[in-house]
């Protein structure tokens, strides 16, 4: 039987999201909560694809979000008073009570299923975690089949998800390690190929 992972994904209120990127569309606020919500929606769309991924749940209080997540037929879990991402994370895990739980940064326009999938397979079961391309940050983090979560997410969490005993996952997954912060780690991602949404929202750089 497939070891099926539930993944949480966690999306700001778009007024407060990926303001790193707010050159990217001039300035504009209205263009930068497309570009930021898009983001959003080509990363759960392609987790979707995925086969062992049983569901995917967003934890975000924007309104916004989570009517374009239900369209998706995604549910939305409200975020918890407590500020940060980590008490989102576990505040997800606890309302999903999942066997295995999995986080997945939702900033991967460019992410692929079967990258998702084979990172998925190479966790064996295992407590486990995908460093992004710099290898400081993370872009997925797996718990143990019936374990908690415990994320780590901040700077350097993967060597902080490393001293949590979890395995790190090297395999060449490019998509899944491009993780967009900034207008240069847009067009890398660019360049391994935008989903729709986020193409859709930049359409002076991809025409």
């Amino acid at each position: 039987m497939r070891d099926e992972v539930d993944l949480l994904v966690p999306v700001k209120t778009l007024d407060r999201a990926k303001t790193r990127l707010t050159s990217a569309t001039g300035g504009d606020p209205v263009s930068h909560a497309a570009l930021a919500l898009a983001l959003a929606m080509d990363t759960v769309s392609a987790a979707l694809k995925a086969p062992g991924v049983r569901r995917v749940v967003t934890i975000t209080s924007d309104p916004a979000v989570a009517s374009e997540m239900a369209a998706l037929g995604v549910e939305s879990v409200p975020e918890p008073p407590e500020p940060g991402l980590n008490e989102a994370l576990r505040h997800g895990a606890r309302t999903l009570g999942s066997s295995r739980i999995g986080a997945l940064q939702a900033d991967l326009p460019a992410l692929r299923p079967d990258e998702l999938q084979a990172a998925l397979e190479a966790a064996h079961g295992r407590r486990a975690f995908v460093p992004d391309r710099q290898g400081t940050g993370t872009t997925l983090l797996l718990a143990a089949p019936g374990a908690e979560l415990d994320p780590r997410f901040g700077v350097g969490s993967a060597g902080l998800h490393a001293l949590t005993g979890a395995l790190p996952l090297l395999g060449p997954w490019p998509s899944l390690r491009c993780d967009v912060d900034t207008e240069e780690d847009l067009r890398l991602a660019l360049g391994l190929g935008l989903g729709t949404h986020t193409a859709n929202a930049l359409p002076a750089w991809t025409t």
